[in-house]
Parts: C-alpha cells; sequence; structure tokens
C-alpha cells in the first residue's frame, strides 16, 4: 500500500510541477519576489497533495524563535523536501545551493530568479567569498538566509562534517543564528521513491546569540541541531 500511494504522490508531483513551472515561465520577467510567492504556492500544493496519498502531514514549530526581517538559519539537511516543504515558514527565503541543482530545467531557473545563492562546493576560498557577498546582501535586504550547515543531505540520527561557511556569515554581521532540527528523512528519504506516512517536522530552536568565537558558536549549533533532530526521532 505505502509503494502504490508514494507512486501515485510521485505521478501527482510531477503532473503538478511541470504545470505550475509553465505557469510560472512569465514571471521570470517579474519582480524577484514574485518568484518567491509563486514557489511558496507550488510547495503549498505539493504539501497539500501529499497529505491525503501519502498520509504524510507537515508541522512547523518554534516560529516564535524566527523574527520578521532577516534572519540566519543553520538547518539540519536530510532530504529534497527541505527545500520545499520549508519555503512555508519563512516570507522571503534565500537558501545556499549548490550549483548542480542549477542545472535542472524549470527549477534551476526559478532558483535564480528568486535570488537563491548558488555556490560551487569545489571552489573554496572563491566560494567562501561569493558566499559571504551575497548572503550578507540577501540579510541587508531582509530576507530570511537558510544555510545547511553540512553541505549534504545526511541520513536520520547521522551527523555530517559541519562546514565553516555558516560561521563566516555569523561572524560577518550582528545576527543570531536560528537552528532549524528536522525529522524529514524518515518520511522522504533521500534516495528511493517511498514516502513514509507521518508528521515531517520542522523546528527553529532557541537562537544562538551573536558575537560568540568560532568554535563556540560551531558547537553550540550542531549541538543544538543534532540533539533536536534525535528528539524528533523518538516522538
Amino acid at each position: 500500500m505505502t509503494a502504490a500511494r508514494s507512486l501515485a504522490f510521485i505521478a501527482a508531483f510531477y503532473l503538478w510541477s511541470i504545470l505550475s513551472g509553465l505557469a510560472m515561465l512569465p514571471l521570470l520577467l517579474a519582480r524577484r519576489k514574485a518568484m518567491v510567492r509563486a514557489m511558496q504556492v507550488w510547495a503549498r500544493v505539493m504539501v497539500a497533495m501529499l497529505r491525503p496519498i501519502c498520509g504524510v502531514n507537515l508541522e512547523i514549530r518554534g516560529l516564535s524563535h524566527l523574527p520578521k526581517g532577516p534572519a540566519l538559519i543553520g538547518a539540519k539537511h536530510q532530504c529534497m523536501f527541505d527545500t520545499m516543504g520549508a519555503l512555508l515558514a519563512f516570507d522571503d527565503p534565500c537558501y545556499v545551493m549548490k550549483k548542480e541543482l542549477m542545472w535542472i530545467p524549470f527549477y534551476g531557473w526559478f532558483c535564480a530568479k528568486a535570488g537563491m545563492i548558488v555556490v560551487d562546493r569545489e571552489g573554496h576560498s572563491k566560494a567562501l567569498r561569493k558566499l559571504l557577498t551575497e548572503g550578507q546582501a540577501s540579510l541587508k535586504a531582509g530576507r530570511q538566509l537558510i544555510i545547511f550547515p553540512e553541505g549534504t543531505r545526511v541520513a536520520p540520527g547521522e551527523t555530517g562534517e559541519y562546514k565553516p561557511g555558516i560561521a563566516a556569515l555569523y561572524r560577518s554581521g550582528d545576527l543570531p543564528c536560528i537552528p532549524m532540527a528536522t525529522n524529514s528523512g524518515v518520511h522522504w528519504p533521500a534516495h528511493g521513491f517511498l514516502r513514509t506516512p507521518g508528521t515531517i517536522v520542522y523546528e527553529f530552536l532557541e537562537p544562538i546569540p551573536p558575537g560568540l568565537p568560532r568554535p563556540e558558536f560551531m558547537r553550540l549549533l550542531e549541538e543544538r541541531i543534532e540533539a533536536g533532530s534525535k528528539a524528533l526521532l523518538g516522538e
């Protein structure tokens, strides 16, 4: 039954993505924020389909920790859904994305128009300078900057290496960093097509105040994200 429902959702997901993608093409000539809103509508309908077809719900917790206006969010990354479902938590999200995603037709074009930050993970110091320049510009514009500190998807219950990019952004500004935990990979695995019934949770945790030394910041960030995400696995 789970396999059949998952296949039905995949068919509905791609049909909706094609239809909405065609409808969104004219927005490539519109304002940036119009594309952001259109992508949020696409995500909202996708989440609405996921519930009745696969029995997967979405819950966003801890919104009181998320300020209005600019914010730096360090998020756990377990699956593709993290770049879609979490869109609904923010007013003007700006994701830090790997450049390979920009090669995807429609999706890559729309992310570029929406002003997402594209990073070449092989670019090292050049990539870090680009991240800092564009990240600071996004925060000054009042956007919510979402970065996955591990740099890639990690299976539920596992911990990847936390990269220094988020520490550079944290130290370059005067904003707290808000950790975000999730259990998304339990219900939408990084690989395979099965969508397991249950509730995907995105939880914003206690913000880390600005001004901490880099080692202490990285320690707190990893501790809070990993503890929060593992707690969600136990629910």
